[in-house]
């Protein structure tokens, strides 16, 4: 599936919002991406949707070493 944005620019204000067994879809990523330190992470950065417009939004993903960011998602338009 293709996403309805993508990001401009880097991201920005990255913090940790939680880690391993404090992620409610832990056994999820573990299925789909394979077991590991899994960190659901927040950050600010400009996204483009699909219609052109450009937006500064609050995303959210998770991440692992060795596998990246998985599944980014808009949480806010600022």
């Amino acid at each position: 599936m293709k996403p309805y944005f993508d990001i401009v620019g880097d991201i920005t204000d990255v913090e940790t919002i939680a880690v391993g067994n404090k992620i409610r879809e832990v056994k999820r990523l573990v299925r789909a991406y394979g077991p590991g330190r899994w960190r659901k992470c927040k950050g600010i950065t400009r996204v483009r949707l699909q219609d052109g417009t450009v937006f500064r939004a609050e995303i959210h993903w998770y991440e692992m070493t060795n596998v990246g960011k998985k599944e980014i998602k808009i949480k806010h338009l600022l």
